[in-house]
């Protein structure tokens, strides 16, 4: 166990890695070579490392009794691929399909994944799903912020008092905030900025449509 804690990060990445190897071998021996089975076991290898890395981060806070960034970012990972990854996916099996197929000289996309890519570009269907989106984001972030304030504070009283005076916010002190360590502070601190850029962004294609571009 002490090496697992030692080398926490280096696992990870490694992890990470072959994740990204699962999907393009997925891609490569599902589109290329034409061997379905194989190319879901590239798929299952890709479920089964995101279930190492949850359980990485189990054995690292049982190791060491505390929640440090290392867990943060692995929840905020499996988050991601719970939630926005799925339909990232979707897009990099349609984008592989396709540049596969122009190479091959053959159609690998269903009528429906030209449906699709074509709504893509429609600046309507765009902004309606930038703005589902973003209050997915807006959800998670809030459902993380409830839970990290959960482990600072003791009663609603404290937290209702925090929420009602924001001059803590900025600060480096985290003796001054709800927060219970530095570690979720910082990661809180980086999350709202992302949060609020994204957000913002996310609601440019309603507010400007005319002006932005189908990817």
């Amino acid at each position: 166990m002490d090496f697992i804690v030692e080398f926490q990060w280096e696992i990870f990445i490694f992890a990470e890695l072959l994740s990204l190897v699962s999907l393009l071998l997925f891609g490569g021996a599902r589109y290329i070579f034409g061997k379905r089975e194989l190319s879901l076991i590239f798929l299952l290898l890709f479920i089964v490392l995101l279930m190492l890395e949850a359980a990485l981060a189990l054995v690292i806070y049982r190791e060491t009794g505390e929640i440090s960034s290392f867990q943060i970012v692995i929840i905020i990972f499996l988050v991601y691929a719970c939630t926005f990854g799925i339909n990232d996916f979707k897009k990099l099996d349609r984008w592989m399909r396709l540049k596969i197929g122009k190479w091959r000289g053959i159609d690998l996309l269903t009528e429906k994944d030209k449906y699709v890519m074509k709504r893509q570009k429609d600046p309507e269907y765009i902004a309606k799903k930038y703005r589902y989106s973003s209050l997915i984001h807006l959800l998670i972030f809030t459902v993380a912020q409830v839970i990290f304030l959960g482990y600072g504070l003791s009663s609603f009283g404290q937290a209702f008092d925090y929420l009602s005076d924001l001059s803590w916010v900025g600060t480096e002190n985290v003796h001054e905030t709800p927060y219970p360590n530095e570690v979720i502070l910082g990661i809180s601190q980086i999350w709202g900025i992302v949060f609020i850029a994204d957000f913002i962004y996310s609601w440019s294609y309603t507010i400007f449509p005319s002006k932005q571009r189908g990817e």
